[in-house]
């Protein structure tokens, strides 16, 4: 080959590497920036007044007196919205107004029975309440405002009458002036249709701005408060004002969506003013401003979903799992290495045994977590006491799943050791094994690290091994290694999975992945500035 094309070939090859740099980088930026968009959603984030109400009840932080003024201060258009809510509702659901009806006839019938009137006297006033009840009972169900109309009027004609007048009977009038504004807006004919469209109407506000005040708190946290973050507000206001609707244009033909105006689908109703209100007034509502929520690392997110909180117990559960694991598989792995370079010959039984640890290295982690739950899980740990999944059971399975990452890179340390080393200190009447500790071993700890940075790696971020030996969805920090816990590998996994209401709050699960990202990242960081002072302390610098 000529020269010329001998430096082409170099400028070639040069380019061709320097391509495959570049994407590489790319794949990683493709990967990496995404994740950190979206994870950093789970620190940095609009809160809204519901967000931090929801810090001071469950966590005690923020100030409780500016937190009340911003309550004080949306609470006023918050009530305008369940009033427009309420007027519109009484027409459709009656059950409130029946309820009321029947308390009142109740009532009268005690308070008549109190006075001292005529035997005949009482039975009247009590066949007239009943009437009065009935009639209002009838047009509260009537299918037709005209049917409705016809019973408020016969109900009506008793207004005068002197016998009612200073008794709780008289409320009969104001529920029936009550209902007949009522029914001047609302058509029953299309009650049922409605009732649907207002169902969901009610779950949209409900879900923007949390139970109204005095009502009971549901049981599951994440009812007990509104829309804590802007992006969630957003989706539960366009559930609020547009609704959706899936048809197909023909018979057989693929379902298309179909978005309507909720105001135009309330048109004509008091209901239909709801909707520019609250568009209008969500800011005032809801008092989104800039957080940096830099708890998310230490609190606890057991809410359902993961949809409050953050991931403190998932982050020691995962540090813990690491570190016990490379406790575990690093001495092993050494020794075993130092066994196969400076002790075995070659011969088959140790040909053999390289072939095993080479083989093991490729099997996939979930046959080490069946075998994981085989046999420590169930067989091994308890008949020392230790029942079902526990840290150490992970801990021990994921040992074996490093381990030959460990020996083979510990042995290509140790064998690349200069054997002038080994020589020197043999001539100086140093044993093997002390040549071995004092002069073989620091000379192969840089190589060593690097097993040991792989092994962290994979520890960290595996979790088909923690799914069958150690890990939980739920569940309170371990307070010791006979119990399971929680892990960013395995939780993120299941709120992927297993989860519907982690669809909710997806930048939990992206600040999952991003934490155990930089936890990784941290410990390769750690043990790489370890292994460069290790390199430059033998290289007497």
């Amino acid at each position: 080959m000529n020269i010329p094309l001998r430096q082409a070939a170099d400028k070639l090859f040069t380019w061709l590497g320097l391509l495959s740099v570049a994407l590489i980088v790319a794949a990683l930026l493709g990967i990496l920036l995404p994740m950190l968009w979206q994870g950093g959603g789970a620190v940095l984030f609009r809160g809204t007044v519901e967000f931090r109400k929801l810090q001071l009840d469950q966590f005690g932080r923020g100030d409780s007196a500016a937190l009340r003024g911003e309550i004080d201060a949306s609470a006023a258009l918050r009530q305008q919205a369940y009033q427009i809510l309420d007027a519109f509702a009484a027409g459709l659901d009656t059950s409130e107004f029946q309820t009321q009806v029947r308390q009142l006839h109740r009532e009268f019938g005690s308070q008549i029975a109190h006075r001292d009137l005529p035997a005949d006297q009482t039975a009247d006033l009590k066949a007239l309440s009943k009437e009065l009840r009935d009639d209002l009972l009838e047009a509260f169900q009537a299918p037709t405002k005209e049917q409705a109309l016809a019973c408020l009027d016969k109900v009506l004609r008793h207004v005068e009458d002197d016998a009612l007048k200073g008794t709780v009977a008289f409320t009969y009038f104001d529920l029936e002036r009550r209902y007949r504004k009522t029914l001047a807006t609302v058509f029953l004919s299309q009650r049922g249709e409605y009732a649907e469209s207002l169902q969901q109407v009610k779950e949209s506000l409900r879900g923007l701005l949390g139970p109204r005040p005095g009502e009971r708190l549901p049981p599951v946290m994440m009812d007990q408060y509104g829309a804590t973050r802007w992006d969630n507000a957003l989706h539960h206001l366009d559930r609020l004002l547009w609704a959706e609707s899936w048809t197909a244009p023909a018979e057989g033909q693929t379902l298309t969506r179909t978005r309507i105006p909720r105001e135009t689908q309330f048109a004509g109703t008091p209901l239909a003013r709801l909707f520019p209100f609250v568009r209008d007034n969500i800011h005032a509502m809801l008092r989104p401003q800039w957080t940096f929520y830099w708890q998310y690392v230490i609190d606890d997110g057991s809410s359902s979903g993961h949809y409050f909180g953050g991931v403190g117990p998932e982050i020691l559960g995962t540090l813990l799992i690491t570190v016990l694991t490379i406790l575990f598989a690093l001495p092993v792995g050494v020794i075993a290495a130092a066994y196969l370079v400076e002790c075995a010959g070659d011969s088959f039984a140790t040909r053999s045994l390289r072939m095993f640890v080479n083989t093991l290295a490729g099997v996939p982690s979930i046959v080490f977590g069946l075998f994981g739950m085989a046999f420590f899980v169930i067989y091994l740990l308890p008949k020392f006491g230790f029942k079902g999944s526990s840290i150490l059971a992970g801990s021990l399975t994921l040992a074996l799943l490093v381990l030959p990452v460990i020996i083979r890179a510990s042995e290509e340390a140790i064998r690349a050791v200069p054997r002038a080393y080994k020589e020197a200190a043999l001539a100086l009447g140093a044993s093997r094994f002390r040549c071995f500790l004092s002069v073989t071993l620091p000379a192969a700890m840089p190589g060593v690290l690097t097993g040991l940075i792989l092994s962290m790696s994979r520890a960290a971020g595996e979790t088909a091994p923690i799914l069958f030996t150690a890990g939980v969805a739920m569940g309170a920090v371990p307070t010791s290694l006979a119990q399971p816990t929680r892990t960013l590998s395995y939780s993120s996994h299941d709120m992927a999975v297993g989860d519907k209401m982690a669809m909710l709050a997806p930048h939990n699960q992206f600040g999952m992945v991003m934490t155990l990202v930089g936890i990784v990242l941290v410990l390769n960081v750690a043990a790489i500035v370890l292994r460069a002072r290790m390199s430059r302390a033998l290289r007497g610098q």
